[in-house]
């Protein structure tokens, strides 16, 4: 058989159904290899090289079986055989081949792709060129070396351009590409070395044979797409699963898992699109920032777990609201927010009223009922503010104010607060300073004897002298100071100064300083006291320190070790500002106060309202019960310590004893000579400082 023309064996000696078929079967089984491949390049692990091992199957089933369809379709005009031994082996250089390419095309080195391909150009002219051994013709057979070379060549060319292209350039186009050449590097090699075989018959074909050989081109033709078939499959359930998966995982990035809500991404994103259509189409939008006011102390009282329960039917509550118009997320902690479209104002103050409403009803948490309520802002798009982040925080400025007006639950922003923003934090730059600049003094209170009117003690009461703006009140700056972590050192000047001062004095008289909460929470206590006690040199009887029960109870065992190691010391301890917040008899049976100090609130009322002399007649035969000594703060008329005298409390403090000085007197064995004069502005504040 001599070559005549261009590729004469391609269109005189083969099947065209069968050719066609394995042109089919090279070209699907090159694209769904090629993906594949893909595929195992963006995985890691043991994912990677499970894909790995279905790409190479894949890949050496469509280089076997292209070449058997076409074989099987191939009419030499002799007889043929197959040797079972070689084409089993060429089955193996396919797929053991293609592992290797697959492998070192995948691999960390800066040449991996191109060694893949050519490693897979090899596997392609191996494995054909062995089938060719296990295909024996009867007859004389000859090669033409020249063609044999080409198409290896072929074969190497477009093997490596196409995984250069896969692997380094997997953009859509590049991509198609890569997977067309390899396909290609498949076809031209067969093709190509097909033209190269001559063949001299020795005598004539059997019929019997080539009906034979055809029925198996198109059985391997379809165990090759059942193959191929199958990687798709993969691939596409690989998918599926993939995108479900990222599906699930937006949802939860999007979601706060307790409530079921939007979290705070999403609703920055939600705001951000509701801000962009509000320009475009000229809408009214309200931003609402909603903080629960008694959720913490649902979570100190009950546990964490009936706090949870209440943030759930909260959200429950406010997903209620929420239609075309609404958006609610919860933020973080007891923290949620609200977007509205709003068509006129009564429509916003409608929805302000339901919400208002929802925050206010009931809550049954297993066997008992709590009422949260909330504190909200309201923030209008444009007039307060046009970006995000101005909304929001106008919002926020708005909810602190209502949560600091008694009875006012909900508060629209108002353009002042911004100037009371600032005026805050120049505030706090100048505290910040003020040790240094020696603004800050320690002022004391006397506490004496209800019986006698004897001393007993006196109270440090920090002062702040300000250069420009006089006496600021600790009402002002103590929470600035605790917002700012400038408690703890303010706190410990106070206790070191008190201390110093109080050891200076000609007397026992005990000295009494408050604990901030934040410094009660953030600095080591009992070594901090036994460093102040031995650098001043104050008997530690003398030391008392009051602590309000919201300090203890944030933290209750931590807060009980802490005081049982300050006990130790030598030192008491009083618990301030008993009868409000969240004052209970376990906390005085967790703990032995060495004081109980009455809120000075009871004694505001007692002369004039029966329940609150009824409360000060509790808590005084609770301290005689418990054998601890009662102190009521805020006396300020003879009535009141009259009151108290009848009633058999131990200990008084207020302005009718004496108001905070400073240590511009000395302090006598039974009373202190105080100047008067200089402190005319104080005593206008006094009653309400901290």
């Amino acid at each position: 058989m001599n070559i005549q023309g261009a590729f004469p064996v391609l269109l005189t000696n083969h099947n065209p159904v069968l050719t066609i078929l394995a042109a089919i079967v090279c070209i699907t089984g090159s694209w769904i290899a090629m993906n594949l491949l893909q595929q195992a390049q963006i995985k890691q692990g043991t994912l990677r090289l499970r894909w790995t091992f279905v790409t190479a199957v894949g890949a050496g089933t469509v280089i076997w079986c292209t070449h058997y369809t076409a074989m099987m379709g191939f009419h030499p005009g002799a007889p043929v055989s197959l040797h079972a031994g070689l084409t089993m082996l060429s089955l193996a250089i396919a797929i053991t081949g293609a592992s290797a390419s697959v492998w070192i095309g995948l691999s960390r080195l800066s040449t991996a792709p191109e060694i893949g391909g050519f490693l897979a150009g090899w596997t392609i002219s191996a494995m054909h060129y062995t089938g060719m051994l296990a295909y024996h013709i009867d007859g004389a057979v000859s090669w033409n070396p020249t063609l044999v070379a080409l198409s290896i060549g072929f074969s190497l060319l477009f093997s490596i351009s196409a995984f250069s292209l896969v692997l380094r350039k997997p953009r859509r186009v590049s991509s198609s590409i890569g997977k067309l050449l390899f396909a290609t590097a498949i076809v031209s090699l067969h093709f190509t070395g097909m033209e190269a075989l001559s063949v001299a018959p020795g005598h004539a074909a059997s019929h019997l044979a080539q009906e034979t050989f055809a029925t198996m081109g198109f059985v391997i033709a379809a165990v090759a797409m059942l193959t191929v078939s199958t990687g798709l499959a993969m691939q596409l359930i690989e998918a599926r699963v993939s995108r479900e998966t990222i599906s699930r995982f937006q949802r939860m990035a999007m979601t706060d898992a307790l409530t079921g809500l939007p979290n705070r991404v999403s609703f920055a994103e939600s705001l951000d699109r509701e801000i962009a259509t509000a320009e475009t189409l000229g809408r009214n939008i309200a931003i609402l920032a909603i903080d629960l006011d008694r959720f913490k102390e649902i979570n100190d009282l009950r546990g964490h777990h009936a706090g949870d329960l209440a943030l759930q039917t909260i959200g429950q509550r406010l997903a209620s609201l929420v239609d075309d118009n609404a958006f609610v997320a919860r933020l973080g902690g007891d923290e949620f927010a609200a977007v509205v479209n709003y068509h006129d104002e009564k429509h916003l103050l409608d929805f302000v009223s339901r919400l208002e409403t929802l925050m206010f009803l009931p809550i049954r948490i297993e066997n008992f009922e709590t009422v949260t309520g909330a504190s909200v802002g309201v923030s209008i798009y444009p007039q307060d503010g046009t970006t995000r982040e101005r909304l929001m925080s106008n919002a926020d400025l708005a909810m602190y104010r209502a949560k600091g007006n008694i009875g006012q639950n909900v508060c629209f922003f108002e353009k002042r607060m911004d100037e009371l923003v600032h005026d805050r934090h120049v505030l706090a730059q100048d505290l910040r300073h003020a040790i240094d600049r020696d603004q800050l003094r320690v002022h004391y209170q006397v506490q004496t004897s209800v019986a006698t009117g004897a001393i007993r003690g006196y109270e440090a009461l920090l002062r702040w002298y300000h250069p420009q703006r006089g006496l600021v009140p600790p009402a002002e700056f103590i929470p600035i100071a605790e917002e700012n972590g400038l408690i703890i050192p303010i706190g410990e000047w106070v206790l070191r100064t008190a201390c110093r001062e109080a050891a200076t004095w000609n007397n026992s008289h005990r000295i009494s300083v408050n604990i901030s909460p934040v410094q009660f929470t953030h600095v080591d206590l009992a070594p901090l006291l036994l460093d102040v006690l031995m650098e001043t040199g104050l008997a530690p009887t003398r030391l008392e320190l009051e602590i309000t029960e919201s300090t203890i109870i944030a933290d209750k065992p931590r807060a009980l070790h802490m005081l049982r190691q300050i006990r130790t010391l030598g030192i008491t301890i009083a618990i301030d500002d008993f009868g409000v917040g969240y004052s209970s008899f376990d906390t005085l049976r967790s703990f032995p106060f060495d004081k109980i100090k009455l809120d000075r609130s009871f004694m505001e009322e007692v002369e004039e309202d029966a329940q609150a002399k009824a409360i000060v007649r509790a808590v005084l035969a609770l301290g005689k019960s418990l054998n601890i000594p009662v102190l009521a703060e805020g006396v300020e008329t003879s009535t009141q310590l009259s009151i108290l005298k009848a009633e058999g409390c131990d200990e008084a403090q207020g302005f009718l004893l004496g108001k905070p000085r400073p240590l511009s007197f000395t302090v006598a064995a039974e009373r202190p000579t105080l100047p008067t004069k200089q402190f005319h502005h104080e005593e206008d504040q006094s009653r309400h400082l901290v």
